[in-house]
């Protein structure tokens, strides 16, 4: 499968994120530091930089960990990074002090920017009042080891979910809570997952966690109640936040956990647009209601009534909501330019918005509230999940689209996409057969046994050459369906439409995490 990489890289590089790209360490939306970042602190900062440094370096080292069966006379560790495996501290420390200075240069610098903001914050504060904010918001132990759930009484066997068991669960959800030490937190979500045998991705920020894992019906459950009882989350969680759907680990290639500056990558700081001031949130009843209301009427294309898919164009190709405006757009970070370049569009008019889990309309609704030009702007609380729990043949037809080995999960039987080569009706993706490209491409089994595989005519032309060595290389991105594509659409005066696209290419899984 594709490997991971950054969100926000050129081109030449989005064709490879189907997978975690929103969870890639590497990605550049980091809180990266300047080369000169001791330099440039101020007195009081540079005395915490040693502090800092080795924090980030313990918490880089934690996050490669591996899980062993420990007992009282031998407790083996076990340390795994760069497809190496190490069994003693001191050759972990070396590797990584030599191969990932840059990742522990880059944590330091978030480090210190979080006690700058902490140092900053404090000063307003009393002493009295400060250290009652710490009690209350702080977990009472600092040690990674004192949140992971006593699994002592279970059969290890119970834990683990075996490649397709239909015992085995997914979650999706996120929780946006201001967190002054991400980096704490991703090194217990690290530990956390590996005790408990999960997959996934995990997507961490100083405004929250947005996370999707994979693992048996146990696991799942245990992960549930030890985030409700968790201090910093228990006051804006409830158990109806995380959406299940049928999988397992099998569902995910690996466990990825990193931090960065947002929780869902809109590209656009959480100090500018922040998640506090959202669009009216709706229940899917409530969201149902609505959209039959819009539905209703005899003029859609007059009407005062907008429903945004705010889901990438690939998303909503194969399920959407009947008569719902889906931008043709590559990746949610391409929202806030479309808004712009469309705020005519939008001009008086009461917005209905969903997503998959209801994470991006978080971010999504709060920037076009900010523009000031709508009416009123609703979000699906929940997301597309919660509503097809309700309501299987509602207004949703099709499949709903997840970023991990399911590609899609079907709660109707309804098919709103086609084979791009025949036009059969057709809803299951595939990663175009070249391997150059990660595209993804719908076509018939009929098309593929005609040798139909690719999603391009460029693609199928280099899959039908037989290419070595680093040329493959230079063939990433060289295909039409990329080139033929606007960035940012300009919708016509016709504001309702169903998305017709080139075949998509898979970028960032922003919902699950979301990366949800």
């Amino acid at each position: 499968m594709p490997s991971s990489t950054s969100p926000d890289q050129e081109d030449d590089l989005e064709t490879c994120n189907l997978r975690f790209s929103d969870l890639d360490l590497k990605d550049t939306s980091l809180i990266n530091p300047s080369s000169s970042l001791k330099a440039e602190l101020d007195g009081s900062m540079k005395k915490k930089y040693s502090f800092a440094k080795k924090k980030a370096f313990a918490l880089f080292v934690k996050t490669k960990e591996v899980p062993t069966k420990r007992s009282f006379e031998c407790k083996e560790e076990l340390w795994k990074c760069c497809q190496q495996l190490f069994t003693d501290r001191t050759s972990i420390h070396r590797h990584v002090a030599t191969q990932h200075a840059d990742e522990v240069y880059h944590q330091t610098a978030s480090i210190l920017k979080q006690l700058a903001v902490t140092l900053s914050t404090s000063k307003s504060l009393s002493s009295s009042d400060e250290k009652n904010s710490l009690k209350e918001c702080l977990p009472h132990s600092h040690e990674v080891s004192a949140w992971l759930p006593d699994i002592s009484c279970f059969n290890p066997d119970e834990l683990i979910s075996g490649q397709g068991s239909e015992e085995g669960e997914v979650l999706l959800y996120y929780c946006y809570h201001d967190l002054q030490d991400p980096h704490w937190i991703c090194a217990w979500q690290t530990a956390l997952c590996q005790h408990l045998h999960l997959t996934g991705k995990i997507r961490i920020a100083t405004e929250g966690i947005n996370g999707t894992v994979g693992g048996s019906k146990l696991a799942t459950r245990l992960y549930v109640e030890v985030m409700l009882s968790f201090p910093l989350f228990k006051d804006d969680l409830c158990k109806d936040d995380f959406k299940t759907s049928k999988g397992g680990a099998h569902c995910f290639p690996e466990l990825r956990v990193g931090v960065f500056e947002e929780i869902v990558p809109m590209g656009i700081s959480p100090n500018k647009i922040s998640y506090k001031k959202p669009g009216v949130h709706l229940s899917p009843g409530e969201f149902h209601k609505e959209v039959a209301k819009f539905l209703s009427q005899a003029n859609q294309e007059q009407s005062d009534t907008i429903l945004l898919d705010c889901r990438n164009f690939y998303e909503s190709k194969i399920g959407r909501f009947q008569g719902c405006l889906a931008p043709d757009i590559r990746k949610f970070s391409y929202f806030p330019s479309y808004v712009d370049k469309n705020l005519e569009l939008f001009k008086e008019k009461k917005v209905l918005m969903y997503c998959t889990g209801g994470i991006r309309c978080e971010r999504g609704s709060a920037y076009l509230k900010a523009k000031g030009v709508c009416k009123e702007v609703f979000q699906l609380k929940g997301g597309i999940h919660k509503y097809l729990e309700e309501f299987p043949d509602g207004f949703y037809k099709g499949k709903l689209f997840v970023f991990d080995e399911r590609y899609a999960l079907s709660y109707n039987s309804d098919v709103v996409s086609e084979c791009s080569y025949c036009g059969a009706r057709w809803d299951q993706y595939k990663l175009c057969s070249t391997p150059q490209c990660r595209q993804l491409i719908l076509t018939c089994p009929a098309c593929q046994g005609q040798g139909f595989t690719a999603c391009c005519v460029t693609c199928q032309d280099k899959g039908s050459r037989k290419v070595s060595g680093p040329m493959q290389d230079s063939f990433k991105e060289a295909c039409e369906c990329t080139a033929r594509r606007p960035r940012i659409p300009l919708e016509l005066s016709q504001p309702v439409r169903q998305p017709v696209s080139p075949e998509p290419e898979p970028d960032t899984a922003e919902d699950g995490p979301q990366l949800v």
